[in-house]
């Protein structure tokens, strides 16, 4: 069972794609968000959650004040969940992009505060990098990203304008955190 941890959905039940997904924990969002909540004030922020799967990671920012999430999943039926779940849950601002994360990253569009990239423990470090130097066009000024990957990954490639910020191991997920250069 996957649940928001806090906010106004806090303790609400999210929907699980039935395969093909790796939901992050109740623990790691736990804290991850914990964690978020000294570095940035979610209150209107707009986030981006990459490789979304159920989209536990959006869905708990907009429950802790986010105004806005996009959801960029490429498996349809994962998507679909997404849509359900944002039904279910009656969050508003909402965007579901059934895409895969390398495709919208590469195309124009708006700035996001926050992005969570928690791609499938699968995709390569070169993959991701790509992604991430992507996203990078799209990062408001000091803006957040956030990759979870398995601790046995090695550090996000980061694009040039993140900066390094920090890194926590939780069992087998590793959370690597950037954040936009302020003089970038």
């Amino acid at each position: 069972m996957t649940r928001i941890v806090a906010g106004v959905a806090g303790g609400r039940r999210l929907k699980v794609p039935p395969k093909g997904t790796r939901p992050t924990s109740e623990r790691v969002r736990e804290a991850l968000f914990s964690s978020l909540e000294s570095f940035a004030d979610l209150d209107g922020a707009r986030v981006l959650d990459l490789y979304a799967g159920s989209g536990a990671l959006g869905f708990e920012a907009l429950s802790r004040g986010a105004a806005h999430a996009t959801f960029v999943e490429a498996d349809r039926r994962a998507a679909e969940v997404i849509k359900a779940n944002a039904r279910e849950l009656g969050m508003g601002d909402v965007l579901v992009v059934n895409r895969a994360a390398e495709a919208f990253v590469a195309a124009e569009g708006e700035a996001f505060d926050v992005v969570f990239a928690d791609p499938p423990y699968s995709v390569g470090d070169d993959d991701l990098a790509k992604v991430l130097r992507g996203v990078a066009g799209r990062l408001a000024p000091e803006a957040l990203l956030i990759v979870e990957r398995a601790s046995r990954s090695a550090e996000p490639g980061w694009p040039e304008v993140v900066e390094p910020l920090r890194a926590k191991r939780y069992g087998d997920t590793a959370v690597y955190w950037g954040q936009v250069r302020s003089d970038g």
